[in-house]
């Protein structure tokens, strides 16, 4: 069904970048045109943005799905969701009834041929540290993630270091449970360097360092290859890609780097980010040399 690819990092979009333009002026076809069209391999889609009638689609949408994946050679990467614990006006859900949310969601994944899951649990604060049952929740559905081998991730986003105690946490759960269904997604926001005047910076921000990610790949599933800024030499200008991408390719990670346009140009009435993709993955192209 889908492109041979040699093992190491490989090129993929999130559909999250076309966030201002779905629905708009671009269907779910289009998106993945726009992919294919930049020689791209995978996808990673927002449960209840681009799933029709989520979390119930219909056969005719489950089938039309996988034409188009076939149409365009993609692989579908990483499936985008949330566990909402604040569903509720009156409560917060309990530890059973989050277990189920999730359930649900890792059962749709794999009915649409998802291995990954960007599982976002719900946060207590501006660090986004989570919810103090989280464990619980995950160990709750790891059985039914295993048995459908599944990979849920949880994905560590500015503000959030890599060397923070979020992180450690994670990492012990995995080795505690010894779980290959429990993992990481690294968003690149963890990297940057530099931000526009009166863009609002986390008070105590340090971008954490390329090198930070080197202990940790054996526990990351997929990145989030976030990019705000590429300037006509196809540079990105306040990530620095050249380093982390030479180290996944170093150190032989083999996994998708999920394109994430984050520029609050995007939301400007014809503006195109399919161009801006482009430009990024010329720039990914020509570091990683594939």
């Amino acid at each position: 069904m889908y492109r041979n690819l040699t093992p190491g990092p490989k090129r993929g979009v999130s559909l999250y970048s076309y966030s201002a333009e779905f629905g708009f002026e671009k269907t779910l076809e289009d998106c993945f045109e726009d992919v294919y069209d930049m020689g791209a391999h995978g996808i990673e889609i927002l449960a209840n943005t681009h799933i029709e009638n989520y979390p119930y689609p219909s056969q005719a949408w489950v089938d039309r799905w996988f034409a188009l994946l076939d149409k365009y050679e993609l692989e579908p990467v990483e499936y985008g969701h949330w566990v909402d614990s604040h569903v509720l006006q009156d409560r917060d859900l309990t530890t059973e009834e989050s277990v189920e949310f999730l359930k649900r969601d890792l059962r749709l994944a794999h009915r649409l041929g998802f291995r990954i899951l960007r599982t976002k649990m719900p946060v207590i604060n501006g660090s986004l540290d989570p919810v103090e049952n989280w464990r619980d929740i995950i160990r709750g559905a790891l059985p039914l993630a295993e048995e459908l081998g599944l990979t849920m991730c949880p994905e560590i986003h500015i503000p959030t270091s890599l060397k923070s105690q979020m992180v450690q946490d994670y990492v012990d759960f995995i080795q505690e449970t010894g779980t290959k269904s429990f993992a990481l997604n690294i968003d690149f926001s963890v990297f940057r360097t530099h931000f526009l005047e009166g863009e609002f910076v986390s008070p105590g921000y340090e971008p954490s360092a390329p090198e930070d990610l080197i202990p940790l790949l054996p526990y990351v599933a997929c990145c989030h290859a976030k990019f705000f800024q590429i300037n006509e030499d196809f540079e990105e200008t306040v990530v620095p890609y050249p380093e982390i991408l030479g180290i996944l390719k170093e150190h032989n990670w083999n996994g998708y780097l999920l394109s994430e346009y984050e520029n609050p140009d995007k939301y400007e009435p014809g503006y195109e980010v399919g161009q801006m993709l482009r430009k990024q993955h010329i720039m990914m192209k020509r570091i990683l040399g594939n």
